[in-house]
């Protein structure tokens, strides 16, 4: 990936990022954190398996080293850093690397799974689709 390319992703995908990084927060999400994260997720189009797709391959792996870290200090995340980290992930993410990826993505979202089921509800709901019960 050259710059022009990381650029285009960054602009593509980091308002995304950034948005669903509240998910991994030490603090619950507030309801204006889902409401950015369902904003954004409808401004790019994406259907609830892409979103899936993001968590677990694109996101998790990164975000569950702050969570797994002894530091504690991940109140807020350093949004050049945060993305940096992820472009690099992004980047990377490609064939036996995005299958173990994918098999190992329960142990990297188990923590924030259930705030992650929540979204997936609050981006039916906005949709006007039946969560399920």
């Amino acid at each position: 990936m050259d710059e022009q390319e990381i650029e285009a992703l960054v602009i593509e995908r980091g308002a995304l990022w950034l948005a669903l990084s509240s998910l991994w927060l030490e603090r619950e999400p507030r309801e204006s954190d889902y409401a950015a994260m369902v904003r954004e997720i409808d401004a790019m189009g994406l259907s609830l398996q892409a979103l899936e797709r993001v968590y677990r391959l694109e996101m998790s792996p990164v975000m569950a080293r702050y969570q797994f870290s002894m530091a504690g200090q991940w109140r807020e995340f350093d949004e050049n850093m945060l993305l940096t980290r992820l472009v690099r992930h992004y980047r990377r993410l490609n064939g036996w690397r995005r299958t173990s990826w994918s098999l190992f993505s329960g142990l990297t979202t188990m923590m924030s799974r259930y705030r992650f089921n929540e979204l997936v509800v609050r981006v039916m709901v906005a949709r006007g689709e039946r969560p399920p019960t």
